[in-house]
Order: structure tokens, then C-alpha cells, then sequence
């Protein structure tokens, strides 16, 4: 399970739950599938799949685990068209018209009507443990999502000490110096062709550019004319590219073929064990790789 995305969270005590203590707490709260009028349920699932039913996969001391969110679907074209046949049957029978409380109440019942005959989907969210490195690496591109499951191990074991990962230097101001001064650029990493700016002035105004020499005038232009980068591509000693945003979130991760390679000489007899051999080398390459990403942006900032 090669991750895409990385959203990075940082403990500020140390994690001391060993692999088989947190599998026994995240099994009160495995997941189960909706019941006829649940309008969704979350719960832990097996991070391999159904190669699997353990709810943790540990490998060199890191720990990863999946929650597993089904949700009940109706269009709400079909609610809306249903609603408004049974307020106007309703209006008609009483001969008045309905107070906004009375539809909104037809409205709950109409749903929970339509629930059992909802088709349904579902998502799942990974994530890993990095107990040493001191690290909760959430594979989501949205903050809500990768918060969604924070919340969910903290109902789980009690408690989640972890704060999203924090650098002294401004992503922002680092990015833009890089595409103003090609010679700040870190010795490890190379400029892509792709950016995002934003002026400082007007959020709103945004340029998006894709596919496209970041060293031409016009992106110089933009920088002097006030904005900023808030996204950009970027690769890794080829080793890893990857989108960084103003957040410090990483976004389209791909390991590049050095990895891949790696992936490749390592023999897997079974499933199972190609799953452990991803999980390890991809784990092990991120641990190398995040205190670098800190330093890049002038250090972590744990005030």
C-alpha cells in the first residue's frame, strides 16, 4: 500500500502502545457494515485487505492501520421530488400550509423511510505510527479527512497527543525564494513543472501553471508582482516527487524508480509478504526523508 499523500502529524508525548495492545483496543471499534436505516458507520478494518482480518500491520517498529467509512446514498433529486408530493398531499389533506418545522420533520422520516433501499459506498483511510520517529503519517489530501481518522484512534485509545507538524520557516516564502533564486534551491532537490501562486493581497487571485518552464519571465513577473508559492512540484534525489503545499502537505507522492527497483529485487512468496515488503521500504524511505523536509524549512518549530 504505496501512499499518495502525506499529511503530518507529530506526537508531543512518546507513543508507547506496542502493536498488539493497540490491535486489542482498536477491535472494540472494528468496522461493521450499516445497519438498514444507519445513515453511515466507520470502524477499523484490516490494512491489507481480506489477506487479513488484524486490524494493525506492524513492520520495523512501524504501525499502519486502515478505517473503513461506508455511507448510505439517495439523491437528492429523489428526496426532493418525494418531499414535495407528500407536503402537497399533506397541505391539501389539512388545507393549509405546512410550517418550515412540520416539512423539515417529513423530510427526517422520508429518509429514514428510504435508508434500507439506499445503495451504499465505501472509502478507506490509511495511515502509520512512526513510535520512534515520532510521527502520524495520514494518507489524505484534505486536512477534515486525515483529522476524521486522528479522531477516530483517539475515541479508540483514549488518547492521541499529536499536533500537525510544524517548521519555522514559511513553506510560502521558502518556495517562492527557490523560483526567484534558482541557486537556494536544496543540492537534493529539483524544481518540477508545476506551481501554484497566490497573491498576497487577494486570496482569490490565483494562477495554476502545469506543464510549464517555472524559470520563464512571466512566472518571475508574478513573484515580483506580489505573489507567492503555495504549491509546488518538486523531486527528491530521484527518489520520490511529490506536490508541497504551504502546509507542509504532501500531495501525489510517487516513489520513483530507485524505489521501485528496490520493491522489485525483494522477494515476496505470497501476498501477504509483498504487502510487508512495500509497507517496509516505503516506511523506511519516508523516515529518511521527513527530518530532511523539516530541515529544509528551517527546522522544526515545536513552540
Amino acid at each position: 500500500m504505496w501512499f499518495k499523500n502525506l499529511a503530518l502529524y507529530r506526537f508531543t508525548e512518546p507513543f508507547t502502545l506496542a502493536a498488539d495492545q493497540l490491535e486489542e483496543k482498536l477491535n472494540d471499534k472494528r468496522f461493521r457494515p450499516c445497519a438498514s436505516h444507519d445513515e453511515f458507520s466507520l470502524g477499523w478494518t484490516s490494512p491489507a485487505g481480506n489477506m487479513t482480518e488484524q486490524l494493525v500491520h506492524a513492520s520495523n517498529s512501524f504501525i499502519m492501520l486502515c478505517l473503513k467509512k461506508e455511507e448510505k446514498v439517495i439523491p437528492a433529486g429523489v428526496i426532493n421530488e418525494m418531499l414535495q408530493d407528500k407536503i402537497s398531499e399533506k397541505e391539501q389533506q389539512e388545507a393549509r400550509k405546512l410550517s418550515k418545522k412540520e416539512r423539515s420533520t417529513l423530510k427526517d422520516e422520508l429518509i429514514f423511510e428510504l435508508l434500507p433501499r439506499a445503495f451504499s459506498f465505501s472509502k478507506k483511510t490509511y495511515a502509520y505510527i512512526d513510535p520512534k520517529g515520532g510521527w502520524v503519517i495520514v494518507d489524505a489530501a484534505s486536512a477534515k479527512k486525515a483529522e476524521d481518522l486522528l479522531s477516530h484512534l483517539r475515541k479508540s485509545i483514549g488518547s492521541l497527543p499529536v499536533v500537525p507538524a510544524n517548521v519555522i520557516d514559511k513553506p510560502a516564502i521558502i518556495m517562492t525564494q527557490w523560483l526567484v533564486d534558482n541557486n537556494s534551491v536544496p543540492k537534493d532537490l529539483l524544481i518540477e513543472d508545476e506551481c501554484e501562486l497566490r497573491s498576497t493581497e487577494d486570496e482569490s487571485s490565483i494562477i495554476r501553471c502545469k506543464r510549464h518552464n517555472l524559470g520563464l519571465p512571466e512566472i518571475t513577473n508574478h513573484l515580483d508582482n506580489g505573489k507567492q508559492v503555495i504549491k509546488l512540484a518538486v523531486n527528491w534525489t530521484d527518489r520520490m516527487s511529490f506536490i508541497i503545499d504551504e502546509n507542509l502537505s504532501v500531495k501525489r507522492l510517487k516513489f520513483l524508480d530507485l524505489i521501485q527497483d528496490q520493491v522489485s529485487d525483494t522477494e515476496a512468496d505470497d501476498e501477504i509478504a509483498q504487502f510487508d515488503v512495500d509497507f517496509s521500504i516505503m516506511s523506511l524511505e519516508l523516515a529518511n526523508f521527513l527530518p530532511r523536509l523539516l530541515e529544509i524549512f528551517g527546522g522544526e518549530n515545536k513552540v
